[in-house]
């Protein structure tokens, strides 16, 4: 065992097709849906091993019958420890779990998310923290426009059977994989929350929380209201961290005073 499986995953979802009155300001009426939104494809990628993992309904005689589609992401989740995911919190997660619920499938086994776009917020104000945006720069892996079928004309033209539409998709959704792990890599030593991966590991010498390397330095030391705290550095990814226990004396904490 050498630390956490660590895979970054995005899917495609089809549009809600529904009869409308016009184009501007409609409220649609659950009457009015002709056909509910499916996953259409997904890509995911194992952090630190070569190669995307690409599906998707293409073959299937319905392009929207996804259930052999779902049973891929529930192994690919089942497996995992951590999942990367641009606005996967509010989007990707949400719609995978319908799907499971809708489909009758159990849960996978538990798993932590980290989203790229939540994380960016989090520790910076980018003109724009849409994956267009910062994988343009932040990385060297920008967002394919997929400029053949531009805009909502992919999707439409994967739903009709084109086999172009279909290629530009597998290429189009492996390359937001990449994109979004190497945004990832770059956010990573700002991730404060990010779970620690030395947890995983069987090593008993000290280790990176963030990325899991063992080349740390001794830099200062960290205070909270309570402690005094080693403070570490890392040489790998540049995150900082500290030990779990207090440089004080039992004299020190028992002198400490907590406000109120």
């Amino acid at each position: 065992m050498t630390g956490p499986t660590i895979i970054t995953l995005d899917i495609e979802t089809s549009p809600i097709e529904a009869f409308v009155w016009g184009l501007w300001k409609q409220n649609i009426g659950l009457k009015q849906i002709k056909s509910d939104w499916s996953v259409m494809a997904y890509a995911a990628k194992t952090l630190g091993v070569k190669g995307v993992r690409y599906f998707d309904t293409e073959k299937e005689a319905d392009v929207k019958d996804d259930a052999a589609l779902m049973a891929l992401i529930w192994a690919e989740l089942d497996a995992a420890d951590i999942v990367i995911s641009q606005n996967g919190k509010h989007f990707d997660h949400r719609k995978i779990n319908a799907r499971f619920i809708t489909l009758g499938m159990p849960p996978p086994s538990p798993y932590k998310i980290i989203d790229t776009k939540v994380e960016a917020a989090k520790v910076a104000m980018f003109t724009s923290n849409k994956l267009e945006w910062l994988a343009d720069i932040l990385t060297d892996a920008p967002k394919d426009s997929h400029k053949q079928f531009p805009g909502f004309e992919l999707w439409r033209e994967c739903m009709a059977g084109n086999p172009k539409a279909w290629a530009v998709m597998r290429k189009y959704n492996p390359k937001d994989v990449i994109a979004t792990e190497k945004l990832y890599l770059k956010l990573r030593p700002y991730i404060s929350t990010h779970p620690n991966v030395r947890v995983y590991d069987e090593e008993e010498s000290q280790g990176c929380p963030h990325c899991g390397s063992t080349k740390v330095q001794r830099r200062g030391t960290y205070h909270t209201n309570t402690g005094e705290y080693q403070r570490f550095h890392c040489g790998t990814c540049g995150a900082w961290s500290r030990s779990r226990y207090t440089l004080n004396t039992l004299a020190k904490r028992k002198s400490l005073l907590s406000a109120i």
